[in-house]
């Protein structure tokens, strides 16, 4: 019994934190995109302190949701925590690839300033990430429940939670392990390029 509750809590809360991340992946981006909104704020902000400080919020925040979406998107691709949550395979997973690319474009290649093409770059990463998801979400994650298609059958509906939910047994388990052998190695190696440009970035600083 106090199995069953401490696993219950597990999928619980590991579903809920996948449900956030493709939240703030949505907030990320569009906190990047209203740059315009931002300078008119600023017009109200008489010390240049506080200026420069806002400017250091808005773009930090954006960074830490990305951060978020990435360790969370790491988290769940794993193939014990992809069999007991209800994942868009391989919608969820290559969002997290894309948001890993453009957080290390953002943190290491000038993807801060507005205007740069890196920074264009990872907005364009940051809002395909966000369109697969919207789509997972909202067409397999949580499409028609079990009571709706009772009384109103569909085999759009009944394909999609069978066979890209990456719990549904047979066909979703047989797609997460495909889903994860081909992902887990890409999003290891957006890895490694991140701490090999932040490696390079502290040496040039050094050496300068």
């Amino acid at each position: 019994m106090e199995h069953d509750i401490a696993k219950a809590l597990e999928v619980w809360t590991l579903q809920n934190l996948l449900d956030i991340s493709i939240i703030l992946g949505l907030l990320a981006s569009g906190m990047a995109m209203v740059q315009g909104y931002y300078q008119s704020l600023e017009k109200h902000l008489s010390l240049r302190v506080s200026i420069e400080w806002w400017r250091i919020f808005t773009v930090l925040l954006v960074d830490v949701f990305l951060a978020v979406v990435v360790l969370v998107g790491y988290l769940a691709l794993n193939p014990d925590i992809m069999a007991d949550i209800k994942m868009a395979v391989p919608f969820y997973p290559v969002a997290t690839i894309l948001c890993a690319v453009a957080l290390v474009l953002r943190l290491f290649y000038g993807g801060h300033q507005p205007g740069s093409k890196n920074f264009w770059r990872s907005l364009y990463l940051m809002l395909a990430a966000n369109a697969i998801n919207i789509l997972g979400f909202t067409f397999i994650m949580e499409a028609a429940s079990d009571e709706y298609l009772a009384k109103h059958p569909s085999a759009f509906w009944g394909y999609l939670k069978t066979h890209l939910r990456s719990n549904a047994d047979p066909c979703g388990l047989v797609l997460s392990q495909a889903t994860f052998y081909i992902c887990f190695p890409i999003l290891m190696a957006v890895t490694v390029w991140g701490i090999a440009s932040a490696v390079r970035q502290i040496k040039t600083r050094k050496g300068e």
